[in-house]
């Protein structure tokens, strides 16, 4: 079974977002701080880390991705922000951090599970 990693500190979004990966057959886990993120990304070796950009700092998940890259951990990261709406900005994936992918919060199910499948492509064991 395909298991994904989601980090964020709002526990709605987790519940929400584990909710709707567990209806699709995959195996979820959820943390809620960047540096447990860290510990269980590192521990259990997810094939998926769905990662939000402001936690506990405004950049954590800026900083968790950057510092997942520096490590060798080549784990696709599709990365969870409302930030582009608070600021008028928008990101590519690349251009800031090095993630696969963004997403703006809110996310439809239908919308997540599709860049979970395409980030995960052929790799999807359910």
């Amino acid at each position: 079974m395909t298991l994904i990693a989601v980090i964020d500190d709002d526990h709605d979004i987790l519940e929400a977002t584990e909710l709707i990966l567990q209806a699709s057959g995959f195996e979820v886990i959820t943390i809620d701080n960047p540096t447990e993120g860290y510990k269980i990304v590192k521990e259990k070796k997810p094939e998926l880390i769905i990662l939000d950009v402001m936690m506990e700092e405004p950049d954590d998940g800026f900083f968790l991705a950057q510092k997942f890259r520096r490590e060798g951990i080549i784990t696709p990261i599709l990365m969870y922000t409302s930030i582009a709406k608070a600021v008028g900005m928008e990101f590519g994936a690349g251009e800031m951090v090095p993630v696969d992918d963004f997403v703006e919060k809110p996310i439809s199910s239908d919308e997540l599970i599709k860049k979970v499948n395409k980030l995960l492509g052929d790799n999807v064991l359910r």
